[in-house]
């Protein structure tokens, strides 16, 4: 049988963990970034609906 390792299990929890958390990270800035660019893209656009053309 061998001997626990706890600070090199603890070590690969922590990088499984900070990946995780990177990842996260990640998708939400991206998603953010989306949410931002496709609400730019609609301030440009004139808005063609109202009825201020009367």
């Amino acid at each position: 049988m061998r001997t626990p390792n706890y600070n090199f299990e603890r070590q690969e929890r922590d990088k499984a963990k900070a990946a995780k958390k990177a990842e996260k990270a990640a998708a939400k800035a991206a998603k953010s970034d989306s949410e931002a660019a496709s609400r730019d893209a609609r301030e440009d656009v004139p808005d063609t609906t109202s009825s201020s053309a009367n």
